[in-house]
């Protein structure tokens, strides 16, 4: 079971990269494994989005919670 505190610590260690381009990231949900966001600002337009979901976002989660898939809503 994922830990909803823990991972929005993950998320803060990202934010200031997303910022960086006018971003930011949004936890909607964490259900089993599945971890659910809303790419905001410059990403959530962005046609490189899904490579910050999974190469960003989904790989700093899975430092702490191995299992996880990061799904954006």
């Amino acid at each position: 079971m994922l830990d909803r505190t823990k991972v929005e610590e993950a998320l803060d260690r990202v934010r200031p990269f997303l910022q960086r381009d006018g971003g930011n990231v949004q936890l909607v949900d964490v259900t089993d494994n599945i971890v659910k966001v809303k790419l905001t600002g410059a990403c959530g337009s962005c046609p490189m989005s899904t490579m910050t979901l999974k190469g960003g976002i989904e790989a700093e989660l899975k430092k702490v919670f191995p299992d996880v898939r990061v799904e954006s809503v």
